[in-house]
């Protein structure tokens, strides 16, 4: 789908997922490459033995989260609208 010249890329099918332009998925692509720089540098370290590998494991966790939070807050993702009332 296109507006405004810019391509909208269907949403996942997954609820809450809508639709992105260009320019987000762009920027989350980005995003993942940045943090797939990260992560091969955390590889790195956790082959070392004179590195904490318990407070390594800590960083590593909070930055995939940081990560995953930036991104979400570029896709903005919604809640599903579901009537779960009778579950």
């Amino acid at each position: 789908m296109t507006i405004h010249n810019e391509t909208l890329h269907e949403a996942l099918p997954v609820h809450g997922y809508v639709a992105q332009p260009d320019a987000t998925v762009a920027l989350v692509n980005h995003n993942k490459m940045l943090e797939e720089h990260c992560l091969q540098t955390l590889d790195a370290l956790k082959e070392r033995t004179d590195i904490d590998q318990h407070w390594l494991a800590i960083g590593r966790t909070q930055l995939e989260q940081a990560w995953m939070a930036i991104n979400r807050s570029i896709f903005k993702p919604q809640r599903p609208a579901a009537d779960l009332s009778n579950s």
